[in-house]
């Protein structure tokens, strides 16, 4: 990011190869809807290039970035107004590995790398079922690669909280995938 800030155009092109991946599954587990998604994805590359000579890198790309699409999502989920959509700050009712991110390649799908396209679906639908916030702590641990204490820091939550919501998120999740068996 600090060589496409002093003009390097390429640099912009390979940030975009290694993030926009994860950063559009983020956005469409959150929305369900690919339109949306690619709506918002847009948006969130635009605020990129708009603040490439105001970035200062204060913690990981990554986690700046993913800072970026949150509060996008956020703000859509506000200008929706939708009474059934759940806040991501709202707390609905095992500590796990830091995640690296070596940036040489743009990341396999996490959530497709493991399990054929049937079980894949099914963990889509039961991901669906999860509280917000629980959701957006998985996917920014599962699809972001963030650490506990970057989903913490973007958040605005304790690691415990953090911890407490992945834990939630993966019984729901294996409870749900267990009754679709």
């Amino acid at each position: 990011m600090l060589a496409y800030a002093r003009g390097d155009a390429a640099s912009f092109d390979r940030l975009y190869a290694r993030h926009k991946g994860t950063t559009y599954r983020y956005l469409l587990r959150h929305t369900s809807n690919r339109a949306t998604a690619d709506e918002l994805h847009q948006d969130v590359w635009l605020r990129v290039v708009g603040a490439r000579e105001r970035y200062r890198p204060e913690a990981r790309f990554t986690t700046w970035l993913f800072t970026l699409a949150r509060h996008r999502l956020v703000d859509y989920f506000r200008s929706r107004g939708d009474r059934n959509t759940v806040s991501l700050d709202e707390d609905g009712s095992a500590e796990l590995p830091d995640s690296q991110d070596d940036g040489t390649t743009e990341r396999v799908d996490p959530l497709t790398q493991v399990m054929d396209a049937e079980a894949g679906h099914r963990l889509i639908e039961a991901l669906a079922g999860v509280p917000g916030p629980q959701r957006d702590a998985f996917l920014l641990h599962v699809e972001a690669g963030l650490s506990l204490s970057e989903i913490a820091t973007l958040t605005g939550v304790s690691g415990e909280t953090v911890k407490s919501r992945l834990r939630y998120a993966y019984r729901r999740l294996r409870a749900a995938l267990e009754d679709l068996q």
